[in-house]
């Protein structure tokens, strides 16, 4: 089945986003529209839990973080990542710290316990080093669980604060690219086919999902994957044979999101005092960016995901989709976060977009 059919390219944005690119109006005009923001997943959504370990998956250095206030700080990213653009959104006045340098001050509203290169399953991600995986985020989440009920000081607040938190996850693409599509390194090509390994993915993901409930998650935000196939680092490293993009990643990515769609919708049935929603990470717009190269220069044969060390990156960042081999620059960031947050269309937001969901925390689950 040809994927483009049902997944587009994520940086077709609208035209009427790309004149909104320079600010976000309502940053700090108000109270947050919910009271704390939860953030698990790898490099997409990672603000520095990965800058202390021994891993090749860090970016505590320039020319990361040219255009965010504090420089580089281990986004994957020249400013905001789109984690950043949806709190923003959202109305906090902080972006939410990474679990790695949390303090007792910081974490009420939130924390981010995403890590690049990790990935649903534990093994994913090891040829590059430490990293921390969907597993240990959620055990580092229990253990913020218990900083909160020393602060609060009561299980029912601690309780009902954790309600009505919006839990988004963004994981499941290193399965793919640092796990299945690396035979050299990881079995798993070997022992399933891409829907199987699909398959067996989202049983995975189910499990951590409800994991996370039982420690009183209730509102969640599910990211599919984007288009594997499409970004300089896959198309440098696997070639198209004449597509657009790398087919067998983008079919992998289609295969995966078939089957998380039914997960959200079959969570939603079963548990009715939770919330769930799919977020589409290939909106399906217009208006392009520019995609014939990342904005920063990175390295030669395999290792062109990531900006070399100190390298001078393109000026005009805001017309690029990708700032390095494989992350989108704040621009696109901006963009897929506000659509996310704001669309009416069923295919990128089922059944809810996230102003929809944020509006579940208070309307719904007190």
């Amino acid at each position: 089945m040809d994927s483009k059919m049902h997944l587009q390219p994520w940086w077709l944005l609208p035209i009427s986003l790309l004149l909104q690119l320079s600010n976000l109006k309502n940053w700090a005009n108000a109270a947050p529209q919910v009271p704390c923001y939860f953030i698990f997943g790898d490099s997409l959504s990672d603000s520095g839990n990965n800058n202390n370990l021994k891993t090749l998956a860090k970016v505590n250095y320039p020319p990361y973080g040219i255009d965010f206030p504090k420089g580089p700080t281990g986004r994957f990213s020249n400013g905001r990542n789109v984690q950043d653009a949806i709190v923003e959104l959202l109305g906090f006045e902080e972006y939410m710290p990474p679990f790695a340098k949390s303090e007792r001050k910081n974490i009420l509203q939130g924390v981010n316990y995403a890590s690049g290169a990790s990935g649903i399953l534990d093994e994913t991600g090891s040829l590059m080093g430490a990293r921390v995986p969907m597993s240990i985020q959620i055990r580092n989440h229990k253990t913020i669980i218990a900083r909160i009920r020393k602060i609060l000081r009561n299980d029912s607040s601690t309780e009902k604060l954790l309600r009505q938190c919006i839990y988004s996850i963004q994981i499941g693409s290193n399965d793919f690219v640092n796990n299945y599509f690396k035979p050299n390194f990881y079995n798993s090509s070997h022992g399933y086919s891409v829907s199987e390994f699909a398959t067996m993915l989202v049983r995975q993901f189910a499990h951590q999902i409800k994991d996370l409930y039982k420690t009183g998650a209730r509102i969640f935000a599910l990211f599919g994957l984007g288009q594997l196939g499409c970004t300089p680092n896959a198309i440098a490293t696997h070639g198209t044979n004449g597509s657009l993009c790398v087919t067998k990643l983008n079919d992998a990515a289609f295969h995966f999101n078939q089957r998380l769609i039914p997960l959200v919708m079959a969570l939603n049935s079963k548990l009715t005092d939770a919330k769930f929603t799919y977020l589409n990470y290939s909106p399906m717009k217009v208006a392009q960016l520019s995609l014939e190269s990342p904005c920063c220069k990175t390295g030669a044969g395999g290792n062109r995901e990531l900006c070399i060390h100190y390298s001078k990156p393109c000026s005009n960042r805001k017309q690029y989709a990708f700032w390095d081999g494989v992350h989108p620059t704040d621009a696109s960031n901006v963009l897929i976060a506000k659509n996310l947050y704001g669309t009416r269309s069923f295919s990128d937001a089922r059944p809810f977009n996230i102003q929809s969901l944020a509006r579940k925390s208070s309307d719904d689950l007190i």
